[in-house]
């Protein structure tokens, strides 16, 4: 404080004989700016004066020379001005207008002269009749003059125009002048205004320096450049010589000055200062106080390994900045105090965190990985895990022979690649001196302390032991996977490098880890088992091969969502062949994952086939179907307690290869996509009904005309909805995998699934791909029977001549047979008109048609009965028949093999 008050009195000394001598003294800083500030803004003003008069010039001359070439144009171009010159006295009618205009535009003279430079007209009329005093041939030649002279009346502008008659000769000149000082004077009248402002500007100037350096005198205390400078050394000296952290945070709560202690004990990179406090980097506590600017006494902080003992006090006090300050003390003698509790804590945090990361699924290998990939780089440097095939498998682990123990590894994470452990998938016996084999076989976690002494280890591949070590590996924990009572397999961790080497408390910690991950292994083991089951069931209910069709060429994917992400679902696909050669194609999808989904639809398969059977149009079979479904539903829910089935979709269309006509109906379900032969892809709109069982609302049909080749792809939502993307998205992604697909059906399901599948499914997804055929009107023909019993063997000759034809003259008896039984029945029955169809398929197909819409009845005569053996005997020698309705009547028909195909 002395030496502060003895340099007080000496700068006040020296302030004190600077004002009695009368010499001002610029030692202080706030003086020096000043000085400059006020030269600066002298110079600024100096400076913009000097331009307006130089604009102002430039104004004026610019001004000058565009009003006396205006003036001068304007004129010659008069046609009054014309015939002045061209009549007797041009003086006496140009010099009145010349006046005029002079003193109109305010230029100094407007002269005409003649061809030979004598002049008609100007300001002073003793000058009328002489020469003109200048070189005006240019402007005779056809040019326009314009040039800078000094006159009688001063520097002026004058302009030279010649004047032009209508036939393009040039009878005389215009000139106009005018002087700069007449354009000028306005500028010069504002000039005393610039200066006055310019002199109000330097005046408020000069002041706001005085006031800014005024206050720069009271922040410095009035101490010079020199002076600051040695302050300055002083106090760096003193910062960064303390053995005590400081850190200085300004009010925007940045990091404006850090001594060498502070950074040491906080680690703080080279480029803190000016950071924002929270971006240093440092301990969540640390971050927290210097962002609050708090007060703060002795607060025990932990920073890295060190505990560091913290004051932190405002620097706004009295008035100064915003901020604070904040001196740190390293107080290492708590150290080993506090080092348990921080063990406990950290061991603690890390099995919380595993609880939260390890077993998010259920699928085995995930979480396997899982528990790999969290224990790398936390506790080990690499990790392993390896389980019982069966496990793998969902089944219920076997006990190891006596022999070995083979499992296979799942999972394998590291700090560094391809470290000298046994690869991923690979199937290992371990043999009973390793610690994987021990911890199997004790159920308990086997601590390799130091593997650099091979005390047993090393008996599995000594090759690879031999490897291990030099790699870096030298220490280990093998802990078995177990779960209620179950060893699934074993779990392995390795530390290399610099790291210390487990220790008997790593083996508690490790313990504990492995035990969480165990249970969820075995949760997904389970839930493997009951997926495995429910694929089963389902492949097991679905077409696993459709049998070739006349109508259509088809390919088919049923992809089970993934294990891990709900299971299989419910998804069904199905191919009927139909009467007439005609085809049934349906997708479903049943809500719900696993066993019960798969049992359902099964079921719902099933009852298609039996209603397929009748064949019955596509909305008469969904409504059959909704029927069905709404009466399991109040069977099974209020007796058992089992689920509904409601939530059931479905897409029903029957395709005719003869007339190329399709119909489609659907309950809930998406509408197909169909694929012209020209590669255009459209949606056909289906009438929206609900799902099935939820009745109210009736089904109705759509039908189309396809042309041969076209390609109907039906699918369902889980190929184009997941979590990732909504349907309008999917759709217009398999919009784009369609138009770029091969044209067959299998080409175009790897297309499809290779462009919308993804990674790991979260339902199932069924695919079924129909590119359809024609059949060749060669091979169909038909005839409208006459409705007299005598036609009958009309028919039989027409049938024996088209079967001759076909080459099917093996098949003319029993085929009259078939056709004079139906034509009789219908003839018989009916009294409308009766047609006639056969068809040649994959079978010979005979057809009746009648209006009757009563369907006859098989039955066995008696012995003594003369009628009823008709249909009898078409059963006998077909090998289908049935019937059919249509919105006319009626359809019987019977099928038989073709010879050679039988």
């Amino acid at each position: 404080m002395s030496g502060h008050r003895d340099r007080s009195e000496r700068l006040s000394g020296s302030a004190s004989r600077g004002r009695l001598f009368g010499t001002p003294r610029m030692r202080t800083v706030a003086s020096q700016v000043f000085v400059l500030q006020v030269a600066v803004v002298v110079l600024l003003v100096v400076a913009a004066v000097v331009a307006l008069l130089l604009q102002s010039r430039s104004d004026a001359e610019a001004a000058a020379r565009d009003r006396s070439l205006a003036v001068a144009e304007t004129f010659a171009q008069s046609p009054g001005t014309r015939q002045a010159l061209k009549s007797p006295d041009p003086t006496e009618l140009l010099q009145p207008r010349a006046e005029a205009v002079r003193k109109a535009t305010g230029v100094d003279f407007v002269v005409v002269t003649n061809t030979d430079a004598i002049r008609y007209t100007h300001p002073l009329p003793d000058r009328i009749g002489n020469r003109f005093v200048g070189n005006i041939q240019p402007a005779l030649d056809g040019a326009v003059v314009v040039e800078w002279i000094t006159g009688t009346i001063g520097p002026l502008v004058q302009a030279i125009v010649p004047v032009v008659d209508t036939d393009g000769t040039v009878i005389g000149t215009v000139t106009s002048g005018v002087t700069v000082e007449n354009v000028s004077g306005t500028a010069n009248q504002q000039l005393p205004v610039v200066l006055g402002a310019a002199g109000s500007a330097l005046i408020l100037a000069t002041g706001g320096t005085a006031l800014i350096s005024r206050r720069l005198r009271r922040q410095t205390h009035g101490l010079g450049p020199t002076e600051l400078s040695r302050m300055y050394d002083h106090h760096d000296a003193v910062l960064h010589a303390v053995r005590e952290g400081v850190i200085v945070v300004d009010g925007n709560r940045r990091l404006v000055l850090a001594n060498d202690e502070a950074r040491r004990l906080l680690g703080l990179p080279p480029d803190a200062e000016g950071r924002p406090v929270s971006d240093l980097g440092i301990t969540l506590s640390m971050d927290e106080l210097l962002e609050s600017g708090r007060t703060a006494t002795d607060e025990v902080h932990l920073a890295g390994d060190r505990m560091l003992a913290v004051n932190q006090r405002s620097t706004s006090r009295n008035g100064g900045t915003p901020g604070s300050v904040a001196t740190l003390r390293d107080t290492t003698e708590l150290r080993e105090v506090t080092g348990r509790a921080d063990v406990a804590h950290s061991r603690l945090r890390l099995l919380y965190d595993a609880g939260l990361r390890i077993g998010s699924t259920l699928d085995v290998v995930r979480t396997a990985e899982e528990l790999t990939d969290f224990a790398v780089p936390r506790f080990a440097d690499f990790a392993t895990v390896d389980l019982l095939d069966q496990v793998l498998r969902g089944e219920e682990p076997v006990s190891a022979g006596a022999d070995g123990y083979p499992m296979r590894r799942i999972a394998v994470s590291g700090v560094r690649s391809n470290p000298p452990i046994y690869p991923l998938d690979s199937l290992i016996d371990f043999v009973p001196a390793t610690p994987q084999a021990t911890g199997f076989r004790s159920g308990r976690a086997i601590l390799e302390a130091d593997m650099t002494t091979f005390a047993g280890w090393q008996e599995q591949d000594p090759a690879r032991a031999r490897k291990m070590v030099h790699y870096g590996l030298h220490s280990m924990i093998s802990v078995p996977l177990q779960a209620r009572g179950e060893v699934l397999g074993v779990a392995t961790f390795w530390r290399s490098g610099k790291p210390k080497p487990f220790e008997d408390g790593d083996v508690t910690l490790a313990e504990e880890l492995v035990a969480r991950a165990a249970l969820a292994i075995d949760n997904a083991r389970r839930y493997t088992r009951e997926h495995t089951m429910a694929v089963t069931l389902q492949r097991s209910l679905l077409p696993s091969v459709l049998p070739g069709h006349s109508a259509v060429e088809v390919a088919h994917r049923y992809l089970p969502a993934h294990a891990g992400m709900g299971g299989v679902g419910g998804d069904w696909f199905d191919v009927i062949q139909l009467s007439g050669a005609r085809v049934a194609m349906i997708v479903g999808d049943v809500v719900g994952h696993g066993l019960h989904a798969a049992a359902t639809m099964g079921r719902l398969r099933t009852a298609v086939h039996n209603f397929a059977t009748l064949d019955l149009s596509p909305d008469e079979l969904l409504w059959h179907l909704d029927e069905l479904v709404t009466r399991i539903d109040h069977e099974e829910s209020g007796s058992s307690g089992r689920p509904a089935i409601t939530g059931a979709t479905c897409l029903y269309m029957i395709y005719d290869p003869i007339s190329r006509g399709c119909v489609m109906a659907r309950a809930g379900h998406l509408e197909p996509a169909l694929v012209h032969p020209d590669g255009s892809i459209d949606f056909p709109e289906l009438p929206a009904a609900p799902p099935l069982g939820l009745g109210g609302l009736p089904f109705e049909t759509a039908e189309r005309l396809l042309p041969e080749g076209s390609r109907l792809v039906l699918f369902t939502d889980g190929l184009i909805e997941n979590r990732e993307r909504d349907i309008d998205e999917g759709l217009r992604m398999l919009r784009d995998a369609l138009a770029a697909a091969p044209p067959t059906p299998e080409g175009t399901c790897g297309a499809v699934l290779d462009a919308l599948l993804p990674d790991r499914p979260s339902d199932d997804i069924a695919l079924l791909v129909a590119r359809t055929r024609v059949l060749d009107r060669e091979r169909v023909a038909d005839w409208d029977v006459p409705g007299d019993p005598s036609a009958v063997s009309e028919m039989r000759e027409a049938v024996t001549e088209k079967l001759g034809a076909w080459g099917l003259d093996d098949l003319v008896f029993t085929t009259e047979l078939i056709l004079s039984e139906l034509i009789t029945n219908a003839i018989r029955y009916t009294a409308g008109p009766i047609r006639m169809r056969l068809v040649r398929d994959r079978t010979l197909i005979c057809e009746v048609a009648d209006s009757s819409s009563t369907a006859p009845h098989l039955r066995h005569a008696a012995t003594m009965d003369e009628g009823g053996r008709g249909l009898f005997l078409v059963a006998q020698f077909a090998e289908r028949w049935g019937t059919r309705y249509t919105t006319e009547g009626k359809v019987i028909w019977a099928e038989q093999p073709l010879p050679g195909e039988a």
